[in-house]
């Protein structure tokens, strides 16, 4: 933009004072008010750019615009505008004399801040994030970068480009189970990082952290590794801030800690609490503020935690920008998030890459990368969605581009592809995904070595791959081979190792090796028990395979009692109604059956079933396992009238749902042919397993076992109606099979 340019003839661009890869903010004079603002611009999008990534930097602009200008607070900043002009979408917001709270620390040295200052700075926000969360908005990436010092003392809360109203925060997008979880990880609450309940105690707990670093000098959780930060928020208890700096008043050391408790229940009931806390804190008085508990916020909605220690979306984190001084390499930007943060403080953007280009190839401009890093973060938002398609069209275009500027093997090209097999392996193209995982690990080891973190990440993702391909033997040589690298180079306690260990006991027992899975497993829940706690959800998970094989080993009893252990611990950690806390009921239900304690089985799946609907609604997939289990329940109980009509009724859900071919409606298909038989109709039943078996046929091939155990099915159908030669020609064509399976060169 030229700097005599007018927008909607009213507001004249003056200086740049700030810029990011997808957006500038000026200096302007408001030609119909004669006053000095700042005008936010979000920078047009040609053809040429990802269409998805455009609708999603859009929306979240408007997004800040509407949220923002619903503000009216001394302690938020002031928005005056927003439109569109010639394709250019513009925020008008006052025009700020001062300096953000990162710049505050820079300035002195990364010293702390005075104490006076520093209480000061925690009253104000406090009274500040009172009125945006009764007005039901939560912030969620308060940072230091986020708050503004002015000249005359005065605090404010700036960029809500992630902001979320109160009524939406129930909504929640999965990824492999976790919620969207936005933010900057020196300053995310734990609930976010686990893809939890987020409610505006959430915000305290980033303030909590911006209080600590400006107080001490450092966030509470100072590490230079992105996973060690988000497991420090999680899982460790910061230090008392007076061990840093004596001189803190100790009022103000408990206000932050009780800030910082892991769960949100622990931390001041809102932010009129805490400023009453400060205030009486520092002066004895009881300040007169408005009766707490009245933040207008609908009740968050859990969110499944993944089968990792970390949700899918930390893969690629990296540590971020915090205030107290620079690293080495920068975070990517996450340009998506409404163009806020950093860039509006008037610094411009650096290159987000530490290599160069290879020799011959001329330097990308820092503004391209930044484009493109903007670009491949929108692309990692969509997968967040779910929108895996359109995620993998962005990444697969980015790495076109990251590929012609940076070379084949950069770790910004190399991080574009390892996206794109993610999204091929979760759209069910793991051959794809295979080949782009393998290509990755390859240029890895060239660039950064065989024993480098992301080097191992891409090998086991090739391993998992492999896996979901059927290729155990060889998931089994690529797992043993990470496994051997990770405690080479990180020991055998870290949390990427005892991972890698779980996938190799899971890999091991889908080869038969059920002992050695046992072993292995028994072992992972031992270590993480040990460093994370008996009830930690991955603790719990490995505890939940150890369950699993002794199932598989025929040790019924053991397994039922460690799925009650598993249930049990997740019913204190995440509550009753989570669904890995359903999930564990539904075992104990199987293992009770295997025991033939199906009465009690029956019981369990009926409240089962009730709180599946409850939660997920009566045409849930999980709700539909819980009937079929509640149905083969009753029949072992020969109560087939009821077994039939269940299984009928599962049987048309899951058709209508899931579709005719879906294995869950052929198992259920086979569990109505199954009541038929007991009720004595043979020929009725006869139909329907030869109908399971010609799909499963069709859709796996004649010899997949459960093709094979279908005709099977068949043929003691055709025993049962009097037709034993038929019978016996199926047994054996189906004994022929297997024959020639057993033979077969591998």
């Amino acid at each position: 933009m030229a700097d005599t340019r007018l927008i909607q003839s009213r507001y004249r661009l003056l200086d740049l004072i700030g810029r990011g890869g997808m957006g500038e903010v000026w200096r302007a004079r408001d030609e119909s008010l004669g006053r000095h603002v700042a005008v936010k611009c979000l920078k047009p999008m040609g053809p040429q750019q990802d269409q998805s990534f455009t609708r999603v930097l859009r929306e979240r602009f408007r997004r800040e615009a509407r949220v923002a200008a619903s503000l009216q607070h001394r302690g938020v900043t002031v928005v005056h505008d927003f439109g569109e002009h010639e394709g250019v979408l513009y925020l008008v917001m006052e025009l700020l004399d001062g300096r953000n709270l990162s710049q505050l620390l820079e300035d002195n040295k990364q010293h702390p801040l005075p104490v006076p200052d520093v209480v000061d700075i925690a009253e104000q926000v406090a009274d500040a994030l009172g009125y945006t969360h009764q007005q039901g908005i939560v912030h969620r990436d308060l940072k230091p970068a986020n708050i503004m010092r002015l000249a005359d003392g005065t605090v404010k809360i700036c960029d809500f480009g992630i902001a979320r109203l109160g009524h939406d925060i129930g909504f929640t997008s999965r990824l492999t189970g976790t919620g969207i979880a936005m933010g900057t990880p020196h300053y995310m609450s734990p609930e976010q990082i686990s893809g939890g309940q987020v409610d505006h105690r959430s915000d305290l707990y980033s303030l909590g952290c911006v209080l600590y670093e400006i107080a001490t000098g450092a966030p509470p959780f100072d590490l230079d590794d992105a996973w060690a930060v988000l497991v420090g928020h999680r899982d460790t208890q910061p230090r008392p801030l007076r061990t840093h700096r004596a001189e803190l008043p100790g009022f103000f050391d408990r206000v932050v800690l009780e800030l910082l408790a892991k769960t949100p229940e622990e931390r001041p009931v809102d932010a009129g609490d805490l400023r009453r806390r400060i205030v009486v804190g520092r002066t004895g008085e009881q300040p007169h503020l408005p009766p707490t508990g009245q933040v207008r916020l609908a009740p968050p909605v859990p969110v499944a935690l993944p089968e990792q220690q970390l949700p899918a979306w930390t893969r690629s984190m990296t540590t971020g920008h915090k205030a107290a001084g620079a690293r080495a390499g920068l975070a990517l930007p996450d340009h998506s998030a409404g163009l806020t943060g950093e860039w509006t403080t008037g610094t411009d953007r650096h290159s987000l890459t530490d290599g160069l280009p290879p020799a011959g190839r001329p330097t990308p401009s820092p503004e391209l990368l930044s484009v493109l890093a903007g670009r491949h973060s929108a692309g990692l938002n969509l997968s967040r969605l779910g929108h895996w398609e359109e995620a993998g069209e962005v990444h697969r275009a980015v790495a076109a581009e990251r590929e012609h500027a940076l070379g084949p093997d950069h770790p910004d090209t190399l991080s574009s592809r390892y996206e794109i097999g993610f999204t091929l392996s979760r759209t069910g193209r793991a051959s794809d995904a295979l080949r782009e995982f393998e290509r990755v690990a390859r240029g890895r080891e060239h660039t950064l070595g065989p024993d480098h973190p992301d080097t191992l990440a891409a090998r086991q993702e090739a391993a998992y791959v492999l896996g979901r391909l059927g290729r155990h033997f060889e998931a089994h040589q690529v797992y043993a081979e990470v496994l051997a690298a990770r405690e080479r180079s990180m020991g055998p306690d870290h949390p990427d190792t005892l991972r890698c260990r779980h996938n190799l006991a899971f890999n091991l027992s889908r080869l038969g090796r059920l002992e050695d899975s046992y072993l292995m497993a028994r072992d992972v829940a031992s270590a993480r028990s040990r460093l994370l706690g008996a009830d930690h959800p991955d603790t719990l998970v490995t505890l939940y395979e150890v369950a699993y094989t002794l199932g598989r080993l025929g040790r019924w009893t053991e397994a039922l009692q460690t799925y009650r252990e598993v249930t049990r611990a997740r019913s204190r950690s995440l509550g009753p109604d989570h669904p890995d806390t359903l999930s564990a009921r539904y075992e104990v239900g199987i293992s009770l059956g295997r025991l033939g304690r199906s009465a009690e089985a029956l019981e369990l799946y009926r409240a089962l079933v009730e709180d599946r609907t409850r939660t997920g609604g009566p045409a849930d997939p999980e709700t539909l396992r819980a009937r079929h289990g509640l149905g083969v329940n009753l029949g072992r109980l020969a109560r087939w009238e009821e077994a039939l009509a269940e299984a009928r009724d599962v049987c048309a859900i899951r058709e209508r749902v899931l579709g005719a071919d879906h294995p869950d409606t052929l198992v259920s298909r086979r569990e109505v042919a199954v009541g038929l038989g007991w009720l004595g109709h043979w020929a009725d039943a006869l139909t329907v397993y030869r109908t399971v078996a010609a799909a499963r046929e069709r859709l796996l091939g004649p010899g997949h076992p459960d093709a094979l155990a279908a005709r099977n099915d068949e043929a003691h159908c055709l025993e049962q109606l009097g037709r034993g030669t038929e019978a016996v020609e199926l047994y054996r064509q189906v004994a022929a099979v297997r024959r020639g399976q057993q033979t077969s060169p591998r």
